[in-house]
């Protein structure tokens, strides 16, 4: 039913006032930044800002580039090829292990081609279709005559290496052992959810079987629970010998050498390495040069104390500038549990609440980056511990690399060092060098003599037959060549 309105001033709704111009346009003003992010890229790395603007409410707030203040910055985060290499050479022998592990995990030691689709997809079935085909001597394929299935099996010295990898897990299981340990220490309750621990199995460089063949093996150390539903690792015994950090190992080596040295002082050096119980080893990119504000934060932050990774987290205060090196400390210790020093940044944030990791981990990753590095060469970001790598090889590799180096072999694949990848750059560079300076050679002394012989026909009426190739200078260039080398 309709009925009679009567007027009421509370009912006004108050209007903001805005100014416009003569030709009806208003200006748009950022009033506030409301939150900050970074887009990591392939080849450069863009700063964004959240902008609340003005007359706009939050949920209009848009993400807009920073232009990192008022004036532009310098490139803070430099590409270290080296490490961008180290992807590039593991593409195809990793899709060579991976059939590897697909053959050894079936029944037989055979995997049917029908079921190679189910394993890895239908895109990617085609690039190991191709692997196979190309490297006869890592894998065999039989069957195809009658009733039997065609299926793809390792070749008999693939087999051998096979074998020794196997006995090299075993004679390693205690390492694996305790790194699952030192694992589960790290994190907030000292358990970790199963799925999880599995997701990074292949880092660890655990077994696929590992909850057979290493928790059930192992019950005074491990114990699956289920908690709400989800199956937990936890760890049943804490040992306080386990608790130390790859940093303080490696403090406790270089503390010895200094005083087998006799060298006392301890300074901070150009590159921002500090010798110091909580001092992080800093590897920067060539084309990084600290400055000396730059260095005198970097000796504050390195002298400065902090707590012990292996210490519950519900503890400390996340705002604590002491709790964010802890931050940094936990990621180095992850890494460092690693076979390749190396993770998928995906992976690593998986476990931001079982170790309190930033919310923003890749602008933490890229604040400290003398410590870790990261690359998108691939399809997903990897983040590198830089101190693990010198140029493209890793420092200390543990048997099971070693093997799956061999196994690639088998490919006709050699794993060359930096040093001979530096030489054969050098070489390359030599030869094209020489090349042109030849050719420059060749088209001077061409030139000359042609310059002569059509001056003395025109000067002299010497006839010389027909025009000289040019080509024909080349026995004297190469003499030419000789004597000026």
């Amino acid at each position: 039913m309709l009925r009679w309105y009567r007027s009421n001033p509370s009912h006004i709704v108050p209007v903001k006032e805005i100014e416009v111009r003569p030709d009806l346009i208003f200006k748009e003003e950022p009033i506030q930044v409301l939150d900050r992010d970074i887009n990591v890229l392939r080849r450069k790395i863009i700063p964004l800002v959240k902008v609340l603007w003005q007359n706009h409410d939050t949920e209009e707030a848009t993400w807009q580039i920073s232009s990192g203040g008022k004036r532009s910055k310098k490139k803070i985060y430099h590409r270290d090829h080296q490490l961008d290499k180290v992807m590039d050479l593991q593409k195809k022998p990793s899709l060579i292990l991976q059939l590897k592990c697909i053959i050894q995990s079936q029944n037989h030691q055979r995997l049917l081609l029908r079921d190679l689709e189910k394993e890895v997809g239908f895109v990617a079935k085609w690039n190991f279709m191709s692997i196979i085909e190309k490297y006869p001597s890592i894998f065999g394929v039989g069957g195809g005559c009658g009733k039997e299935l065609p299926f793809v099996t390792l070749t008999a010295k693939a087999e051998k290496i096979a074998r020794e990898e196997g006995e090299a897990r075993n004679l390693m299981e205690p390492i694996l052992v305790k790194n699952l340990r030192k694992l589960l220490m790290l994190s907030i309750d000292c358990r970790v959810p199963l799925e999880k621990a599995e997701l990074i199995g292949n880092e660890l460089g655990l077994p696929h079987d590992f909850k057979k063949s290493l928790i059930f093996k192992y019950p005074e150390y491990f114990s699956i629970k289920v908690i709400n539903g989800r199956a937990y690792l936890n760890l049943e015994n804490w040992d306080s010998l386990l608790a130390v950090t790859a940093r303080e190992e490696r403090f406790a080596r270089e503390r010895m050498l200094q005083s087998a040295g006799g060298q006392n002082k301890v300074r901070i050096t150009k590159d921002g390495n500090y010798l110091g119980p909580f001092a992080f080893k800093m590897c920067y990119a060539a084309g990084f040069r600290p400055n000396k504000s730059y260095l005198e934060e970097l000796e504050k932050w390195q002298k400065m104390e902090f707590p012990s990774p292996y210490l519950n987290a519900k503890r400390f205060e996340v705002a604590d500038p002491k709790t964010r090196k802890r931050v940094v400390a936990v990621l180095h210790e992850l890494l460092s549990l690693t076979m390749e020093k190396r993770m998928i940044s995906a992976k690593l944030d998986a476990f931001h609440s079982e170790y309190r990791l930033p919310s923003k981990l890749v602008l933490c990753l890229i604040k400290h980056h003398g410590i870790f590095y990261i690359t998108n060469k691939t399809a997903r970001s990897t983040v590198f511990l830089k101190e693990a790598y010198d140029g493209t090889n890793l420092v200390d590799k543990c048997p099971i690399l070693m093997f799956n180096d061999k196994f690639v072999a088998l490919s006709g694949r050699n794993e060359t060092s930096s040093v001979d990848m530096e030489l054969i750059v050098a070489i390359e560079t030599y030869s094209k060098m020489l090349k042109q300076a030849t050719y420059f050679i060749k088209e001077k002394v061409a030139a000359r003599i042609y310059a002569t012989r059509t001056w003395l026909s025109v000067n002299c009426g010497t006839h010389f037959g027909p025009p000289m190739d040019l080509t024909g200078a080349t026995e004297l260039t190469g003499k030419h060549v000789r004597e000026t080398h």
